[in-house]
């Protein structure tokens, strides 16, 4: 009987983590689903630092941002789908992997952090879909209302989240493809051929896509847990993320040129408008506005799934709710623009992390008796690697909106004497020297 519930096509996703995963979505289905995360409504707007990543007088020639957006995308996703291979294979979620790690009590720390960063991202996302009705339908209903409308549902999607993949495998996706072809044709023939440009700055706009796909890699586990497959996880996520994230992007970078690249340096939501003065605009905007749902439905699944970390034995559902609830409130209340530059401080934690898992799980073969109990013990020499990658992230990064934290690595390259240059990537960096530390401190091990 439990092994009918297990494959059964209808199957949920279990209330506990007492309960088996059921395994129950293919590539298509895994596919489906990256892509439509890949397609933000802010995305579009995020086509301003692919073309120009440095903001200067040298942005770059439209084939060196397509080339950079795919490398990028393909680096990205890769890491992205190694997070999934895991969890494909353990069945467990992303937080309760690091129990393998790091043991089970210092996984609560990435998993506070991981909380933290996935309540700000989704009050980030009700924002973004209120202001996407809003430029459709005018500042007559008010702000909260969309907000509120938006995090009901964004909350309901989250009691039956197998369902809403599949839902979104069948129905969105086709939606979500006729919109970006009908903006992509209208854009294309509205806007003059860029001219002039250079190569110059292509590794900082690679390193900028990168850091768009690897933000997904502390909840990729949550849904790869029901893959059929290793395969399926993996191909899902770097298929469907890729070809979606460089078809937004480039959609992007015209959309931004008929809003004004000022203008949407100044308000990004100013990018919306091209889209909605297009023939039928407001109509395919429209179901763009209404798929955005997906991406804080993913935020507000994955914290309740990393609270199951802290508290296995909790419903889901009693969790889902109240962080929908959370979410919203934060939504309405907080500046979520000042907010994003402390979760990039925080998204900068996983990549690392990633590297670190990925050596010790692949390559070291710990993967074989990975340990997910609640009784796994501390390994506190995984902390070094982490710290270590972390630490590089920022020694290579661009200096942070958060002005006391860039005084801080500022003064740490000052101290070593240090200069990031143009070609380095933060993202490659801090995973390479995670992984490489990680790999030092198994060949130690072995030689005792």
């Amino acid at each position: 009987m439990a092994s009918d519930v297990i494959g059964s096509k209808h199957a949920e996703a279990p209330l506990t983590l007492d309960q088996a995963p059921p395994k129950t979505l293919g590539a298509l289905d895994q596919g489906a689903f990256w892509a439509n995360l890949a397609v933000s409504l802010l995305g579009f707007s995020f086509a301003l630092f692919l073309i120009n990543p440095l903001l200067d007088d040298n942005p770059l020639t439209f084939t060196a941002a397509l080339l950079a957006c795919l490398v990028g995308s393909l680096v990205g996703t890769a890491m992205v789908g190694l997070a999934a291979v895991p969890g494909a294979q353990t069945g467990q979620p992303a937080m309760v992997l690091l129990r393998g790690l790091f043991g089970a009590r210092l996984s609560s720390v990435p998993t506070v952090l991981n909380i933290i960063q996935m309540i700000g991202w989704g009050a980030f996302e009700l924002w973004v879909i209120a202001m996407g009705a809003q430029a459709i339908f005018g500042p007559s209903i008010p702000y909260a209302v969309w907000a509120i409308g938006a995090g009901v549902l964004t909350t309901a999607l989250t009691i039956y989240p197998l369902g809403v993949i599949r839902l979104i495998r069948r129905f969105v996706t086709v939606g979500v493809i006729i919109s970006m072809i009908w903006f992509a044709v209208v854009f294309i023939r509205d806007t003059p051929a860029q001219v002039g440009g250079s190569w110059d700055a292509f590794m900082p706009a690679m390193d900028f896509v990168i850091a768009l796909s690897v933000s997904w890699v502390p909840v990729a586990a949550d849904y790869a847990r029901h893959s059929r497959s290793s395969r399926a996880a993996f191909t899902g996520v770097v298929g469907g993320y890729t070809i979606a994230q460089v078809a937004c992007l480039a959609v992007g970078v015209y959309a931004v040129a008929l809003a004004g690249h000022d203008a949407v340096l100044g308000d990004p939501t100013t990018v919306f408008a091209p889209f909605v003065a297009a023939p039928l605009g407001a109509l395919f905007f429209g179901m763009l506005v209404l798929r955005e749902t997906d991406q804080s439905f993913a935020n507000v699944y994955s914290t309740a799934m990393s609270l199951q970390n802290l508290m296995p034995r909790v419903d889901r559902r009693i969790f889902s709710v109240a962080v929908g609830a959370l979410t919203t409130a934060v939504a309405l209340v907080v500046d979520v623009n000042s907010y994003g530059a402390f979760l990039g401080i925080i998204g900068a934690v996983f990549v690392p992390m990633l590297g670190v898992l990925a050596v010790d799980y692949f390559l070291l073969g710990h993967g074989k008796d990975w340990d997910t109990s609640e009784n796994a013990p501390s390994r506190w020499l995984m902390v070094a690697p982490w710290l270590l990658g972390f630490a590089t992230w920022w020694l290579l990064a661009a200096p942070s909106e958060v002005s006391w934290w860039a005084r801080i690595w500022n003064g740490v390259r000052e101290v070593i004497g240090f200069t990031p240059q143009p070609w380095m990537s933060a993202a490659v960096g801090a995973f390479l020297v995670a992984g490489l530390v990680t790999l030092g401190l198994g060949a130690l091990r072995r030689r005792r």
